[in-house]
């Protein structure tokens, strides 16, 4: 790949206002690039995925949040699909059209990277678009299938202490550990130190199958049901699958269900390694070779009806973790070495095209993203033009506000 920056399109510098507090110093691409961007993307796509390198950067979601409102505004998306659980976005879906409650509220249950404060903003302008538009919505919907929640494990303790309380006890030494997975995954509590030792999904397994021991309660559909979801839920997560490989083909055939379903234009928000529209190799796990993902999935299906669009970042305080900059093979370091702020490539062009496209890494930081092994912490994609249709690029990244 030829590190060219001639080819480098939408270079303005970034906004150092807004009317908006909640965009202030978060949106360092001018209305008019934005306007562009969604301009371009938009003609002929059914699906659009943004993806982001990193889940923690206010700038990154920024973008992302302002591009989806211009894509609903003027180009009649109405369909926001997340990485989240059926149930889950159920609740948010509700939210933004009925009004009850608080976006932070219906927030409480979902993954730990949608609970901020920019999320919070982003349900919020959701509400208000649909009170303006009651007949033409945007609705909201998850990818993964319905998994256990908290009060999954309330509901079962709360048995248990009713019916046999002589055995409470012990079934509680096995999920009370394991339901902190809900707040921060199994996986993140290994990489920063606090995980309690024993893999989750054991402890899940043995809680089920002391219930099921235990006359009466073993009987008992609904607790029964219950405990299944809490099995797979730990089966599922990325401790207990032993990889970072999600079920790509189940999150797809979400997408590409409820699109046919309803009609509906959909946008996609997940990381650059799910909405990627050829196959990606983990910096992680690289004996793995390349995988599947959602959006590849998704361009077989959809052709250039889908298109991919990467929101990744030079360096920065994420407030969890300093990136530095990135080595000089990524991808993110080619794109870093333009003076703008911000800056954009359309690689379906062909000229753009020829100076970018090759194999190429990218960098990604997730909740167990460790600086010492920089290097490593990537996706890999055989061609960086069949992969994303459109590269984003922002020079400096902050943190967002995460929600109590």
């Amino acid at each position: 790949m030829k590190n060219d920056t001639t080819a480098q399109q939408g270079s303005l510098p970034s906004r150092t206002g807004s009317s908006d507090p909640r965009r202030a110093n978060a949106v360092p691409l001018s209305d008019a690039t934005l306007d562009e961007l969604a301009e371009k993307i938009a003609a002929a796509a059914t699906v659009i995925g943004i993806g982001e390198s990193s889940r923690f950067s206010r700038e990154t979601f920024g973008v992302r949040e302002q591009l989806f409102r211009r894509l609903v505004q003027h180009h009649g998306f109405r369909a926001l699909a997340l990485q989240d659980s059926a149930g889950i976005a159920a609740d948010l879906d509700r939210y933004v059209r009925a009004g009850e409650g608080s976006a932070e509220s219906a927030l409480d249950a979902a993954w730990r990277p949608w609970r901020t404060a920019e999320m919070a903003a982003t349900l919020e302008w959701i509400r208000a678009f649909n009170q303006d538009h009651p007949h033409d919505p945007i609705r909201i919907f998850g990818v993964k299938p319905v998994q256990a929640q908290p009060g999954d494990y309330d509901a079962v303790l709360d048995h248990l202490r009713a019916s046999v309380p002589e055995r409470w006890a012990e079934v509680a030494s096995h999920l009370e550990p394991i339901r902190t997975a809900h707040h921060t995954e199994e996986h993140v509590q290994r990489a920063r130190g606090m995980h309690p030792g024993r893999p989750f999904v054991d402890h899940a397994r043995d809680a089920l199958a002391l219930i099921r021991s235990l006359p009466g309660v073993g009987h008992d559909d609904g607790i029964v049901a219950r405990m299944r979801l809490i099995v797979d839920f730990h089966e599922r997560s990325v401790a207990g699958r032993g990889n970072y490989t999600g079920d790509d083909a189940v999150w797809a055939d979400a997408i590409s269900d409820y699109q046919r379903r309803t009609g509906l234009r959909v946008v996609y928000w997940d990381g650059i390694g799910h909405t990627s529209a050829a196959a990606v190799t983990t910096g992680l796990a690289p004996e793995r070779g390349p995988q599947p993902s959602v959006g590849s999935l998704l361009r077989d299906r959809y052709g250039t009806r889908y298109v991919s669009v990467a929101i990744g970042f030079h360096h920065g305080d994420l407030g969890v973790v300093t990136v530095p900059e990135p080595a000089g093979d990524l991808i993110d370091a080619m794109l870093g070495e333009a003076d703008p702020a911000a800056h954009w490539l359309d690689l379906r062009l062909d000229d753009v095209r020829r100076r970018w496209d090759g194999p190429a890494k990218a960098r990604v930081i997730s909740g167990v993203y460790d600086p010492s092994r920089d290097a490593a912490e990537h996706i890999a994609v055989a061609r960086l033009a069949d992969a994303f249709d459109v590269l984003i690029h922002i020079r400096q990244a902050s943190p967002v506000r995460w929600l109590p």
